[in-house]
């Protein structure tokens, strides 16, 4: 046993064998009746297979569902031109998102990892792709996508105290802080009690959207249809608008992928993981169409252009004061999105620390709580400078395209997996043409990026593009800057911490 002394503390660390105990200077948390002189048999210090079916599908939908299809669902018809053509954007954007839910499905049942993106890319490219991908995330993406959800859940949990005024800005920045940090300490303490939490949320979401589609079907069934007639209007469908109509609506289901970054902690995940994502996509396809079809009974397609919060003024014409409701619910569901996505990509962090393409102390798993603690808290000084210092909305902007591309990158790589590893074990296997057409899909919204905004496309890839100098400064040469060394010194942050390496 290795020892390492702090104070009064202790500290014991595992040794590779994985035969030693964790002891803070505190009675044995392994020893359940408290007597010094007895040990409770031997407990793993790892990350625990708690995600069952139904935790899974709450983690898909409760990402997927953001705050959009309640404030601004509007880019898909603004871009359409009709109303009719906005409802079949929306169903070919879903069955185009399942497309590559299912292609994820297959790489998430031969290759039995956490990480999602990231290990995918490392398993069928190699560590040079998989870094630039985890570099971009951690410098960019992850913490201003957080920001954002944040953002919204700041706003609308505050707006019904201080209606019919606006919301000061500092107030909706405190309020943002508070909720970021509420979720770090959520997903820090236990696994357990993250997953049920976003049972609840996900409920409270479809609870919010079945507000919204049952009155709306009611209209439908009196004949409120005036809004359906010309539906289909040749005259004022803009076909240039197409492309952004359907760049919109990928948007909107972006979050079918959040399960693969947990799939380690998924119960039987040949079975869970296929199932999860397909029934959460459908359950989100109905939702978000059946949605639009219910506002389309209230609203006209000029008057949901108009709105700044399309289901509050859905909610004042048909329910009165009820409409008041409707900023909690939004706050909730962003809370449920900060939640899911804070899980998911937690494990991104703890994998790449893992291939030692991250500090180690970021593998490492709380004694008693078997959270990853470290890779879950390493986000939040970076995401808190951005919200308060950081031009949040320009970053995503610079950004955005890179996720299409990386995760156009990854579905290659099952193509590519099927030639290279054909006797790699699939459990569940798609056709071909599945990943082939969604991938191409992926590429064009790329393509789409760099025609329709080539300087903040170009920027993003200028920023992504400072991976490659990080990759051979951090990873590929053996002699590090003394100050990186210092840096990812582990010893004080584990005892600080609590953490261990994980036992196998």
């Amino acid at each position: 046993r290795r020892m390492i002394s702090c104070g009064i503390k202790t500290v014991s660390v595992p040794n590779p064998n994985g035969d030693a105990t964790s002891n803070f200077g505190e009675k044995d948390p392994l020893n359940s009746n408290g007597d010094p002189h007895t040990r409770a048999p031997e407990e793993k210090v790892e990350l625990r297979k708690k995600v069952t079916l139904l935790r899974g599908i709450s983690i898909i939908i409760g990402t997927i569902i953001g705050a959009g299809i309640f404030i601004s669902p509007k880019g898909i018809l603004k871009n359409s031109g009709s109303v009719g053509m906005s409802l079949v954007v929306w169903i070919a954007c879903g069955i185009l998102s399942l497309f590559g839910a299912l292609s994820y499905a297959e790489l998430g049942t031969c290759i039995k990892k956490s990480g999602g993106h990231y290990t995918y890319i490392l398993e069928a490219f190699g560590p040079q792709v998989a870094f630039m991908r985890l570099w971009v995330d951690m410098i960019a993406i992850r913490p201003a996508g957080l920001a954002v959800i944040a953002l919204a859940f700041g706003r609308y949990i505050l707006e019904p105290i201080f209606m019919p005024c606006g919301v000061p800005e500092i107030a909706i920045k405190l309020a943002t802080t508070i909720g970021i940090t509420m979720v770090m300490y959520l997903n820090s303490m236990s696994v357990s009690w993250t997953a049920r939490i976003q049972i609840f949320l996900t409920f409270s979401k479809l609870l919010a959207i079945a507000i919204i589609i049952v009155p709306g079907l009611y209209q439908l069934f009196k004949g409120e249809t005036k809004n359906f007639e010309n539906a289909f209007e040749v005259n004022t469908v803009d076909l240039t608008g197409l492309p952004l109509a359907f760049y919109s609506g990928m948007y909107a289901y972006a979050g079918w992928f959040y399960l693969n970054f947990v799939t380690e902690e998924v119960e039987n995940p040949e079975r869970t993981m296929p199932l999860a994502i397909c029934i959460s996509m459908v359950i989100v396809m109905i939702c978000y169409t059946m949605t639009n079809v219910a506002y389309y009974t209230v609203m006209s397609a000029e008057e949901l252009l108009a709105s700044d919060a399309v289901a509050v003024t859905f909610a004042e014409k048909l329910m009165g004061n009820f409409s008041v409701a409707v900023p909690v619910f939004v706050a909730l569901s962003c809370f449920g999105s900060m939640n899911g996505c804070l899980f998911a990509i937690s494990r991104m962090f703890y994998v790449a620390s893992r291939e030692g393409q991250l500090p180690e102390v970021l593998s490492m798993i709380h004694i008693r709580r078997h959270t990853p603690l470290p890779a879950v808290i390493v986000l939040y000084p970076i995401t808190l400078l951005i919200l308060f210092l950081g031009d949040i909305y320009s970053l995503l902007n610079f950004m955005s395209f890179l996720r299409w591309f990386f995760i156009g990158v990854a579905v290659v790589g099952l193509i590519y997996l099927r030639y290279t590893r054909p006797d790699m074990p699939r459990p569940f296997k798609v056709p071909i043409f599945i990943p082939a057409v969604f991938s191409f899909t992926c590429f064009f919204m790329v393509f789409l990026s760099l025609y329709s905004d080539p300087i903040n496309t170009g920027i993003g890839f200028a920023i992504s593009l400072t991976g490659i100098p990080a990759y051979f400064i951090f990873i590929h040469f053996e002699r590090k800057p003394k100050w990186f060394q210092k840096l990812s010194g582990q010893r004080s942050l584990q005892i600080i911490l609590e953490v261990v390496p994980t036992e196998h």
